[in-house]
């Protein structure tokens, strides 16, 4: 097994040519991407392409995002550091762990049972305090903690459901991908009152949003 000092070196890589080469400049953003050991979030036989700028696949059909694109994400919601932040698609609970260290409190949802219960399982070993996850369909949000001044998606829907801007706060941010698969763009949606200010960020490719539990 390699070294704490090694795969910090290979976390250090990361950020400075993987991310911060790529335009990244939130400083914030940056120091958390150096601190999270993304290699104990994804399996065992893919830990050797851990720090690699690619997605890497977690089970049940899902995947962890490429560093950029979290790194991107991130940055896009513009945080300060004292949000309130809800999560859609817990998944392997690296965007979690990182939105832990930009963010006052994070609520994260996953629809399927076995990444859940590994997602908490490594936060809880890696002693995240700040953070909330919940069993639930991610198109219906999380009613009772809201209003949140972030949102953000870790798969894409067709369009953004409407259940999710009206749990946003009036300036609040969501961010997340949107559209069919091969022609799905990452989007920031602000809040302002009942006015709803799109912006397209990126192309990208995200497995698609669904709803309904599973146990695998």
């Amino acid at each position: 097994m390699k070294a704490d000092n090694e795969r910090q070196q290979e976390r250090d890589f990361m950020v400075r040519f993987q991310i911060a080469a790529r335009g990244i400049r939130d400083k914030r953003v940056l120091d958390a991407m150096r601190r999270v050991p993304r290699h104990l979030f994804v399996p065992s036989s893919y830990r050797v392409e851990a720090y690699e700028d690619y997605p890497l696949p977690i089970g049940s059909g899902q995947t962890i995002s490429q560093p950029f694109i979290v790194a991107f994400m991130a940055e896009a919601l513009l945080l300060k550091g004292d949000e309130r932040i809800l999560e859609i698609g817990t998944g392997s609970g690296y965007q979690t762990a990182i939105l832990s260290l930009l963010a006052k409190e994070v609520y994260s949802i996953e629809r399927i049972d076995a990444l859940l219960d590994r997602a908490r399982t490594i936060l809880e070993s890696l002693e995240i305090t700040n953070v909330e996850l919940r069993l639930a369909d991610g198109f219906y949000g999380w009613e009772e903690k809201a209003p949140f001044d972030a949102i953000i998606l870790s798969a894409a829907p067709f369009d953004i459901p409407s259940l999710l801007l009206q749990q946003l706060a009036d300036g609040g941010r969501l961010v997340g991908p949107v559209g069919p698969l091969g022609a799905q763009t990452l989007v920031r949606v602000t809040r302002h009152g009942q006015h709803f200010e799109t912006e397209t960020l990126l192309d990208v490719a995200f497995v698609p949003m669904r709803s309904g539990l599973s146990k695998v």
